[in-house]
């Protein structure tokens, strides 16, 4: 087992346009043009530098985000993986059968009433 930058490298990188990215730079030209309405100046007109440089800064915060969120992702999936494999007998496969009594759940809609109201569903789990 590798150490954590490593495991980092190895995987793909992400887009560069994704979710992450894209909302933390629209919050950081959100905060200058909010800034410039704050201090009485035409909010898009001026300070347009300051303006592209936050939504740089939330545009690269994003994309790290984004490459730190898929390592961690991926990671549990590994150690879920290496689990499952690991104990196996934890997690046989459950069929469905032809035998046995229907599944019925109990539907309350009012927690206060007595009456229950049932559904039934035409599957049968193996025991």
């Amino acid at each position: 087992m590798g150490s954590a930058a490593d495991d980092k490298k190895s995987l793909p990188p992400p887009g560069i346009v994704n979710r992450n990215s894209v909302w933390l730079a629209g919050i950081g030209w959100f905060s200058a043009v909010l800034q410039n309405a704050i201090n009485h100046r035409p909010p898009v007109k001026s300070g347009v530098h300051r303006q592209f440089l936050l939504a740089t800064v939330g545009w690269f915060l994003g994309y790290h985000l984004t490459k730190h969120e898929n390592y961690t992702y991926a990671r549990l999936d590994r150690d879920m993986n290496e689990y499952v494999k690991i104990h196996p007998e934890k997690f046989q496969p459950k069929g469905l059968s032809t035998s046995g009594s229907p599944i019925t759940f109990h539907l309350c809609v009012n927690p206060q009433a007595s009456d229950l109201y049932h559904l039934r569903f035409p599957f049968k789990l193996l025991k």
